[in-house]
């Protein structure tokens, strides 16, 4: 009943997990380490350890990927070719030191895939790629920025009297609290897509029956491989997030990270595979803005909002590439 392709399908969404740990949980605990709240390491560990937790609570996310996004079943091979694209562009996009949204890099491939072995676009549920992805694209980031400014600037009314030692000071212990929170909201979503990649292979395959829900097995699967990811840690994306955008205090943290969780925990609970790299990118936006303009790193800031916009069209192309060339194999 498991293919030895099915095997390989399921191994290419655990790396795919493994490599969305470093790369897109670096997003989450960026702020924590440069503000010198935790050390890395502390940062890690614990991030690791909450994206566990928060990836076995809900499976509203996973479900738009198993059966919201394309139409009827795929082979097994389009969906390997589909993680493969996806892959791809995580790799490339952490070597560049840039947070891209492994969401929708494997969103945008597996698009690319369904389209290609279909011949056409009518396979995909454009209502629900546009509601459910499309829609938080351009509205999560706004979203985050205003949040992150809003949150900002009631900080900055409410503690002017006090000196920025004792705020430091105070915020340095509730940013411990946010970074746990924002760690457990990005495993309650992020987790979930490869949750989902999976379950629509198994359902694919023929293991589970049409419109089955995920599996316990796949979810613990999913969330050891992120969690062992995140362990490993991703200083490349921590020091673009967390330093080179701005430079922030504990209190600036703490707002960044608050207003992110929030804006996740609401889009998971509408089913919405929103991206954590671009709701904690546009939230530090946001609370450097509310100090002064000239406090964020804007050249930096351009580079990381064209990557957000870049990687779902050059997915598709990715995994629309990756299934030709598989297809010729398959069929020859």
């Amino acid at each position: 009943m498991f293919s030895t392709t099915l095997i390989l399908v399921v191994a290419l969404a655990l790396l795919f997990d493994f490599i969305n740990g470093f790369h897109d949980t670096a997003n989450s605990i960026a702020t924590s380490v440069s503000t010198r709240v935790l050390t890395p390491r502390q940062a890690i560990m614990m991030s690791a350890s909450l994206n566990f937790v928060g990836a076995l609570v809900s499976v509203k996310v996973a479900d738009t990927i198993s059966s919201g996004i394309v139409k009827g079943t795929l082979e097994i091979y389009v969906i390997a070719a589909a993680l493969l694209g996806a892959i791809i562009w995580n790799l490339v996009t952490w070597y560049l030191a840039l947070p891209s949204s492994s969401s929708h890099a494997l969103i945008g491939s597996l698009i690319g895939s369904a389209v290609v072995v279909s011949g056409g676009f009518h396979v995909i549920y454009w209502s629900n790629v546009v509601e459910k992805v499309i829609v938080p694209l351009f509205t999560s980031p706004l979203i985050g920025l205003v949040a992150g400014y809003l949150v900002m600037k009631f900080l900055y009314l409410i503690l002017r009297p006090f000196s920025q030692r004792a705020v430091n000071q105070k915020f340095s212990r509730l940013q411990i609290l946010s970074a746990a929170v924002m760690a457990y909201s990005h495993g309650s979503n992020d987790a979930q897509k490869t949750m989902g990649i999976i379950t629509f292979a198994l359902i694919s395959s023929g293991v589970l029956p049409t419109g089955a829900s995920v599996p316990l097995v796949v979810k613990v699967a999913c969330a050891v491989s992120m969690a062992i990811g995140t362990s490993i840690g991703g200083w490349r994306i921590i020091k673009t997030v967390g330093m080179n955008m701005i430079r922030l205090q504990p209190i600036g943290g703490f707002a960044a990270e608050t207003s992110s969780a929030i804006v996740i925990q609401v889009m998971t609970a509408f089913g919405a595979p929103v991206s954590t790299t671009h709701v904690i990118s546009s939230a530090i936006m946001g609370v450097g803005a509310s100090k002064r303009l000239r406090a964020v790193n804007w050249s930096v800031a351009k580079n990381i909002v064209v990557t957000w916009f870049i990687t779902i069209p050059i997915t598709m192309a990715l995994g629309a590439g990756v299934t030709w060339i598989l297809r010729l194999f398959v069929h020859m």
